[in-house]
């Protein structure tokens, strides 16, 4: 994959790392962006190897790097979890390899090169899976291998790290520096384009004029957040919204929110919103991508149209007024995370390794 910084997908790939049996099968992870790290050194101890092929800059040789990592350790599945990466590993794989991709992305969102590299190798791909129907959906049926059809894989929150309850509550809050009593929104992501942290912080401006006690949480670092500090910095927000950067510390945090919130544009469908649920924590999200497959408005959390963050604040504020509302959506977002159980989707993941191995 592209790296093993923070990031859903990243997260995932770590996660499944240390639940697929090693009895079976010999896992090596291979990246190509040197300063994309964070997660090396968690992952490593899981599998028998790590190896960054990349070299920096303007490497282009990194395909024939991975072709001659495969051959010298009898790689004979690879499975990419990267458009660009996967396409380059398609084109130097070689016919007796076994190809798998994971599509975390929709396909209508990216940029035209990817597309034309995904367009020109994809047929390689033995299986495709989707990390949700609508990701699935809007893959090029036309640039699939002839009976292959992308295989809905739903890949939930590692459970075993989430934390729940009044004392997780406590120790979540002591850890953000926020006081117990606070009403407290909170949204982990990337500061990208795509997750519109600009329409929450918006929203949230609505949210304090009537609810002064307020406070928003934003875990994540990108290249729109010394903008989004900017508008945060302004006196309407000011004091009222932390920035809490990159932290490893995340499925301890989730507990001292009281709402978890996105304002996505488009999505596949986040980890992140998948350990809030799995937390208890109500979410209140825009319908894209494989959201509405696992948020049902009104039953485990709330959906609120793109771009509008009058209809955001709005919900914000009907559920900091009623406790029990967001007790009994999020004790339904719990069970509903239960659905989505990460162990489940590598068991399925190991039967398809063996089924595409004969």
């Amino acid at each position: 994959m592209k790296g093993l910084g923070r990031g859903g997908a990243e997260r995932l790939v770590v996660d499944a790392a240390g639940l697929i049996d090693r009895d079976r099968f010999d896992v090596r992870i291979a990246y190509l962006l040197p300063h994309k790290d964070l997660l090396v050194d968690e992952v490593r101890p899981a599998v028998s190897d790590v190896v960054c092929l990349g070299r920096g800059g303007r490497d282009v040789l990194w395909p024939l790097r991975l072709r001659r990592y495969a051959d010298e350790h009898g790689t004979e599945l690879i499975h990419s979890h990267s458009p660009l990466p996967g396409a380059a590993a398609r084109a130097v794989a070689g016919r007796s390899r076994l190809l798998v991709h994971t599509e975390h992305n929709m396909w209508d969102r990216y940029h035209w090169a990817t597309r034309a590299a995904n367009a020109a190798t994809f047929r390689a791909n033995r299986a495709v899976i989707a990390v949700s129907g609508g990701v699935a959906d809007s893959i090029g049926r036309r640039w699939l291998r002839q009976g292959v059809e992308p295989e809905v894989v739903i890949h939930g929150a590692s459970t075993s790290r989430i934390r729940r309850g009044p004392e997780a509550r406590r120790e979540a809050r002591r850890r953000l520096g926020i006081d117990g009593d606070r009403f407290v929104v909170g949204s982990v992501g990337n500061f990208t384009a795509k997750k519109d942290h600009a329409t929450m912080l918006e929203a949230f401006s609505s949210v304090l004029r009537a609810r002064p006690d307020a406070h928003l949480v934003l875990v994540g670092s990108g290249p729109l957040q010394s903008d989004l500090e900017a508008r945060a910095g302004r006196p309407d927000l000011a004091g009222s919204v932390t920035f809490t950067g990159v932290r490893d510390d995340v499925e301890h945090l989730l507990s001292g929110f009281d709402v978890f919130a996105m304002s996505s544009r488009y999505e596949g469908l986040p980890i992140a919103l998948l350990e809030a649920m799995a937390a208890g924590v109500p979410p209140v999200v825009t319908p894209v991508g494989g959201i509405p497959e696992v948020v049902l408005d009104g039953e485990n959390g709330r959906i609120v149209p793109v771009g509008a963050p009058d209809a955001q604040a709005a919900t914000l504020l009907e559920l900091a007024a009623d406790p029990d509302q967001r007790a009994a959506l999020g004790a339904r977002a719990v069970d509903a995370s239960a659905e989505c159980d990460l162990t489940s989707a590598v068991r399925d993941l190991e039967r398809l390794y063996e089924r595409m191995a004969g």
